[in-house]
C-alpha cells in the first residue's frame, strides 16, 4: 500500500511516501520544508506530490494542534488545515489528520533500541499506559492505552494546561511571563521560545549580566539554539541557568504526565529540544525534578523515562496511523 505521511509543526514540515504493509513501513522518497515559508501545507503538499509523481493510495499527517472534526487552527503558524480541502488537493477520497503528538505516539512502536536513550530505566510494565512529552517550538503531550493487542494513542492538548511554579524562583519566572503573555501555561516555558523567555528573564531581572558574544550571535542566529549550545558547552553562567531551569520544569512536567496518566508503560520525551541538550539532560536535575512527587515519588521513580532520538519517529507515526486506519 502507498502512503503519504506527514510530520507538520511550527518549524518544519516533513513529508514521506511510504510503501507499507504488515512488516512495517518502507521510505520511498523524503523531504523536509520550513514551514514558515510557506503560505499553506496545501501548497507544500503540491510541490511534494508534483516532484515525486507517487500516486498515494491513503494520506495521514499528524499536525501540531487541536483537530476538531477534520480541521484544525494551527496554534504555531497562520493556518487553517482541512482534511476535505487536502483530499481535493492530493485527490484522495479523504485524508486522515492526527494530532502530531499521537502520530508520534504511534511511532513508538517504530523505533529501534539506538532509537532511544534511557534516562530511568524504572521497572516497565509492558501492557500498561505510556505518555509521551514533547517539547520543540511548541510543547506537546499524549498517552496511549493498551487495548489487549497493542498501545492505541489519545490525542491531548496537556501542553497548554496552566504551568505550577514549584519554587520562588519559578514564582518569579511565572509574574514576567504574566506580565509579558497573560497566561500563562507549560507551553510558554518548554519550547524554544520558552527557553529564550527563560534567558529574557534571567537578563531583565539581572541575576546575571549579559555576555556581549551571546547577545550578538542571538541577533543573527536562533535565540533558544545559541542559549543551549553556550549552556553544553558552559560557556555562559545565565545560559546554563536558563537551560537549568528548563530541564527542572521539563523533568517535573512529565513527572506530572506519569502521574496524569499512570504510565507505568513508560514515559518518553520527544520533540527537538531533548536530543539537542541530552547531554544536560543525563545530569540530576531532570530525574530529581521528574521523581518529585511527595507520597507517590517511590510510583513514579518505578517508571521508565526515555529520550526519542529519532527526528522522523512522528513521520513514522502518521504512517503506521494511515496503514492501520480502520
Amino acid at each position: 500500500m502507498l502512503i503519504l505521511a506527514g510530520d507538520v509543526g511550527g518549524t518544519s514540515t516533513r513529508l514521506a511516501y511510504f510503501e507499507a504493509d504488515a512488516a512495517g513501513l518502507t521510505v520511498l522518497s523524503q523531504a523536509q520544508y520550513k514551514s514558515t515559508a510557506h503560505g499553506s501545507l496545501a501548497e507544500i503538499l503540491r510541490h511534494f506530490s508534483q516532484q515525486h509523481g507517487i500516486a498515494a493510495e491513503r494520506a495521514c499527517l499528524g499536525i501540531a494542534g487541536p483537530i476538531i472534526e477534520g480541521r484544525v487552527h494551527t496554534p504555531n503558524l497562520p493556518w487553517t488545515i482541512d482534511s476535505i480541502d487536502l483530499a481535493r488537493t492530493l485527490g484522495l477520497s479523504d485524508v486522515r489528520l492526527i494530532n502530531d503528538l499521537e502520530a508520534n505516539t504511534y511511532g513508538i512502536a517504530a523505533l529501534k533500541q539506538q532509537d532511544l536513550y534511557t534516562l530511568n530505566p524504572g521497572t516497565p510494565k509492558p501492557d500498561g499506559t505510556i505518555a509521551v512529552v514533547s517539547a520543540g517550538t511548541g510543547l506537546g503531550e499524549s498517552l496511549a492505552y493498551w487495548d489487549g493487542d497493542t498501545h492505541r494513542p489519545l490525542p491531548s492538548e496537556a501542553g497548554h494546561a496552566d504551568f505550577a511554579a514549584r519554587n520562588d524562583l519559578e514564582a518569579e519566572l511565572l509574574l514576567y511571563l504574566q506580565g509579558k503573555h497573560g497566561r500563562v501555561s507549560y507551553e510558554r516555558v518548554l519550547s524554544g521560545p520558552g527557553l529564550h523567555d527563560i534567558y529574557r528573564f534571567l537578563r531583565d531581572r539581572r541575576y546575571y549580566d549579559e555576555q556581549p558574544a551571546v547577545a550578538e550571535a542571538m541577533g543573527h542566529q536562533d535565540p533558544p539554539a545559541v542559549i543551549s549550545r553556550a549552556a553544553l558547552k558552559g560557556s555562559c553562567p545565565m545560559c546554563v541557568k536558563a537551560v537549568d531551569m528548563f530541564i527542572g520544569v521539563y523533568g517535573a512536567e512529565a513527572g506530572n504526565a506519569a502521574l496524569r496518566f499512570l504510565a507505568t508503560g513508560g514515559v518518553y520525551l520527544g520533540g527537538g529540544i531533548a536530543p539537542k541538550i541530552l547531554d544536560l539532560l543525563k545530569g540530576a536535575t531532570f530525574m530529581v525534578s521528574f521523581s518529585a512527587k511527595g507520597r507517590l515519588s517511590p510510583l513514579v521513580q518505578s517508571i521508565p523515562v526515555h529520550v526519542i532520538l529519532n527526528e522522523d519517529t512522528a513521520l513514522l507515526g502518521a504512517g503506521r496511523a494511515a496503514f492501520y486506519a480502520r
